[in-house]
């Protein structure tokens, strides 16, 4: 498809984005320049389906080239932390939604061996083949409403190198039959190299500075976020909402006065068959339970 300039409907966004940038920081708006750029680069984008200069040259049948399209991303100086937020409220006041659920989540993104040059890349695990891979892990944040569900907010999480070197050694040392107390102890943990966790809080603070008005039902996540640190501070950021998160096997839960192994408890209590459509699509038999625990 040949792409001469950015579709209209893709221009009115970009610049009801660099309004909303000007009406929070005047000194921080867009120039026309970065604004055709950047309405070009989505429209690319669309009509592509990836993210490649090279593409976007050729589709644009030369009137734009490759370099220029790479220098306007790289030394240029677009306000990148604001466009995301900016485009949320954009969003968010176009459909008129105020409020919703916030979901937190993570993933890997497998990056080639030869990638050297990429921020925060390091050795990840891959659940599928139980081998290692090369690439990024991002933690994100989502905002899920009746009307959709769309990002608010990520961060790249990378662990620190001292403790990578730590893990490849306890890891020997534990095969070798090293004894704990002989092995070296846990590095302690470097502020610059925030947990998962920490980064799931940062997300949820800020989301709640820059969208006060947006109210919150409740916090989802799955069992790594299920720490007390998390649940606690999240339910506070948000001024006591619930944070649902998925219970782990080695967990105790408190039944009345007394407490019980997780699994003993559902051994006792399997819960209910119930026929439920997922999303439109075909029914399935789901177990559903419920207890005040």
């Amino acid at each position: 498809m040949i792409l001469g300039k950015p579709a209209p409907f893709v221009r009115a966004f970009v610049d009801a984005v660099d309004e909303a940038i000007r009406a929070q920081s005047p000194s921080h708006g867009m120039s026309a320049m970065q604004r055709t750029w950047l309405a070009f680069c989505v429209t690319a984008v669309l009509v592509t389906n990836s993210i490649c200069w090279a593409r976007f040259a050729r589709a644009s049948l030369g009137t734009y080239a490759l370099a220029p399209l790479s220098w306007m991303f790289r030394p240029s100086k677009l306000p990148w932390e604001d466009l995301l937020v900016a485009s949320g409220r954009v969003i968010l006041r176009h459909y008129g939604i105020t409020s919703g659920s916030l979901v937190i989540d993570d993933t890997d993104n497998p990056r080639s061996k030869a990638a050297k040059a990429l921020a925060h890349l390091y050795k990840l695990r891959d659940k599928d083949s139980g081998g290692y891979l090369w690439g990024q892990s991002l933690v994100f944040l989502l905002l899920g409403t009746p009307t959709m569900s769309l990002p608010v907010g990520f961060a790249f999480s990378q662990p620190a190198p001292e403790c990578s070197a730590w893990y490849k050694k306890e890891k020997t040392l534990k095969k070798q039959g090293v004894a704990k107390s002989q092995r070296p102890p846990k590095p302690p943990a470097n502020p610059a190299y925030p947990t998962k966790q920490q980064l799931a809080l940062r997300l949820l603070e800020r989301f709640h500075a820059h969208h006060p008005t947006v109210r919150i039902h409740c916090i989802m996540a799955d069992a790594l976020y299920g720490t007390a640190p998390f649940v606690d501070g999240a339910s506070v950021t948000f001024g006591g909402v619930q944070v649902i998160s998925q219970i782990r096997s080695n967990q105790n839960v408190r039944v009345h006065k007394r407490d019980q192994h997780v699994a003993a408890y559902f051994a006792t209590h399997p819960g209910t068959p119930h026929t439920i459509r997922i999303r439109g699509g075909e029914e399935v038999i789901a177990i559903v339970g419920s207890a005040r625990l």
